[in-house]
Order: structure tokens, then sequence, then C-alpha cells
């Protein structure tokens, strides 16, 4: 039987950077949406890396499978790292749930007076792997950039359209999603992850 594991997210951007990374090692991959009985994971951390813990272990255990779980963000060096652990939820208020486009505006209208040079920023991602009884392995990923003064391209989701890569000379949202695995946050910690994860499935699966 071709053992499943579970990313804890609900994002279908993030399910399919993932499941693309995670290909090679022979597993199936499910979402959140293939256990809908499993409710919303407040993410009480103050870091990256201990929401994606929480979220991983949580979702092992109520699954009882091995959980792979992402807590990402855009962190800006103007806003002195904001939005940070909030970056899917800046733009949040009271009586309305933030969206993509109302958070990245939000971005956009505090930095408004930054300078070109003082834009700097970067994606940060933190991937915590974890198993029923508790074992788990954590790994942190950045891709350092730029923030754009407006959006541009259509692909990727979230911050992707005002991050931009000096190097590629694009935003995250105008590349392949070949260029953005290259490159990405996600996909640097992913490949933290999997060095550790032969040991880690090896032990897995000896229990």
């Amino acid at each position: 039987m071709t053992p499943a594991v579970v990313l804890a997210s609900r994002n279908q951007g993030k399910i399919r950077e993932l499941a693309i990374l995670l290909k090679p090692f022979g597993v199936i991959v499910k979402g959140l949406n293939d256990f809908p009985d499993i409710g919303e994971i407040e993410e009480t951390g103050s870091t990256f890396a201990e929401n994606s813990l929480l979220k991983a272990s949580t979702v092992s255990k109520l699954t009882g499978l091995v959980a792979v779980a992402d807590d990402s963000g855009l962190v800006v060096d103007a806003l002195n790292g904001a939005p940070g652990v909030y970056s899917a939820r800046y733009s949040e208020e009271a009586d309305r749930p933030a969206t993509d486009e109302q958070n990245t505006r939000k971005v956009l209208a505090q930095t408004t007076d930054v300078p070109d040079e003082k834009r700097t920023c970067r994606f940060v991602s933190v991937m915590a792997a974890a198993t029923p009884d508790g074992r788990h392995i954590i790994a942190e990923g950045a891709w350092e950039g730029m923030l754009a003064r407006e959006p541009s391209g259509t692909n990727g989701f979230g911050y992707d359209p005002v991050f931009f890569d000096p190097e590629m000379g694009l935003s995250a949202a105008a590349m392949s999603p070949e260029e953005k695995n290259s490159r990405s946050h996600r996909a640097n910690a992913c490949k933290k992850l999997l060095e550790l994860w032969p040991t880690f499935w090896k032990n897995v699966q000896m229990t």
C-alpha cells in the first residue's frame, strides 16, 4: 500500500506546490479537504516555526498519518518584519475577513514613502513534519527580494504579485511554476526538510 502524507493546508496554491516538491518520495499527498471533519487550526504561535509545528502535530494526531505543515509569510524590513506571521490575515477586520488583494494593498499603502533601495523583503517558510506519537523535524527557507510598488503577474497567490526577485527581473507572480519552485522560500524549506526526510521516514516505517 502506498503511504500517505497529509499537507496541513486547504490553500490550493500551497497544496499544488508542496505536492510537486514531495512527489519524488512516492507518497500519496492529501490535503485537509480530504478530511472535512478537521476544523480550522488556530495559529497561536508567535513564530513561523511554532505555527508550522502546531499545525503538523495537530493534523497528524487527528488523522493518524504523518502530516507536513508550512507556515510562511512576507517579512518587510521597512515594516519591522510585518506582516510576518500575520501575513494571511494582515488586512482582517472584525466584520471582514482578509483577502490576498486587501493584504497586498495594505502593505503597499504602508510603504508608499519607503525609497526603492530600502524596500528589501523576504518570503520565509518553515516546514514541519510530525508523527502521531510526537516525533518531528523542522526546516526553514527564505527567498530574498524587493517590495514592488505595484502588482504584476497573474500566477501564484498571496503577496507574489508585489514580491520582486532582482536576479530574475520578475515578480513571483510573473514566474512559471517551475521558475518559482526553483527559487522560492517554500522550495528552499522543502529541500532542507527532504534532507532530513530519509532518516525520519525510515524511523516512521519501522514503528
